[in-house]
């Protein structure tokens, strides 16, 4: 899939492409000619992705070829196994939940989990869980808990499933619950924004003492989309809501929401999947390490002041 502004990038690739092609083909020496191209395009490449708006940074957070939840969880795991079912309602096929080992290191992984092709999501409800979806989650975390293993969370939703059923079903009652038990969950707890962090969907799961966010991901209240729908009634605003919202992870850093950012290949998460694998595992571990010198008690504490002291006006 191609996003409008690597349009100029691909043209010059193209160009590329057709002098390489020319020079096996024929006696034509342009050797100096496609170095001085390859130049071009790097630089053009660095200069695109440096200077990327918000708008643009959702584009590439959605784009279908980045890795999802299963992606990362089984480059980075020995041994997944994924466990399933809230144990009162059904599985929740948009939540995904397991344990894998991290260099020798057991881990309860959970998140949620969007389809590559029509039928996947549709099966995944676009990564939209519903209440059956967070009970799932925390039922895991206590499991987790029980056994002290430490919990990584890796977030990627449009929402939670604002259907009639869900709400029926008490889908504000379950991320609430949610919200409120992994402020004291005594295992170390690790989130990480892998593409869309909207609303209380992405919250619902992201609690913990670290909250990472990759490169060109967004976390916000709500999509630029529905934004734009509700001021301007109409979504052809969405670039300038997108702006408004500051919903970057070099927003989110700068407002001191997050901990961290995790660095992306030039060009998206996609552009080199076994490297970004790598670069998340790489986190984990070293967080976990981190963490786990700390008391239980310890952990909990700093884990609601920093989130206590989130928003808060100093006058």
């Amino acid at each position: 899939m191609l996003l409008e502004f690597e349009q100029p990038i691909v043209r010059l690739e193209e160009k590329l492409a057709e002098m390489k092609e020319l020079a096996e083909n024929s006696k034509v020496n342009v050797s100096e000619d496609i170095k001085s191209l390859e130049k071009k395009i790097q630089t053009l490449k660095e200069e695109t992705y440096k200077n990327l708006t918000r708008w643009q940074r959702v584009q590439l957070s959605r784009h279908p070829d980045r890795p999802y939840t299963l992606d990362y969880i089984y480059s980075i795991t020995d041994d997944f196994i994924e466990l399933f079912g809230d144990r009162t309602v059904k599985d929740d096929k948009a939540m995904v939940g397991g344990l894998g080992t991290v260099d020798g290191q057991t881990v309860m992984f959970i998140g949620q989990q969007k389809g590559r092709n029509t039928k996947q999501r549709q099966m995944r409800n676009f990564g939209m869980a519903n209440p059956e979806g967070y009970r799932k989650a925390l039922r895991l975390m206590k499991m987790a808990e029980k056994f002290n293993i430490p919990i990584v969370t890796l977030i990627d939703t449009p929402g939670a499933y604002p259907g009639f059923e869900a709400e029926e079903r008490g889908q504000g009652e379950a991320i609430a619950r949610n919200i409120r038990d992994m402020f004291m969950l005594k295992v170390p707890v690790i989130c990480i924004i892998i593409g869309e962090g909207a609303s209380g969907g992405a919250l619902g799961i992201a609690i913990g003492d670290r909250v990472l966010m990759l490169e060109n991901t967004w976390y916000s209240v709500i999509s630029p989309e529905s934004c734009s729908s509700i001021l301007w009634r109409s979504w052809d605003y969405k670039e300038q809501a997108a702006e408004a919202l500051k919903l970057t992870a070099q927003d989110m850093k700068g407002f001191g929401l997050i901990d961290g950012i995790i660095k992306e290949p030039l060009g998206g998460a996609h552009r080199n999947i076994p490297w970004m694998c790598n670069e998340l595992k790489k986190n984990i571990l070293e967080e976990l390490k981190a963490l786990s010198t700390m008391d239980a008690n310890e952990r909990i504490d700093l884990r609601i002041e920093k989130f206590s002291d989130m928003g808060s006006v100093i006058e």
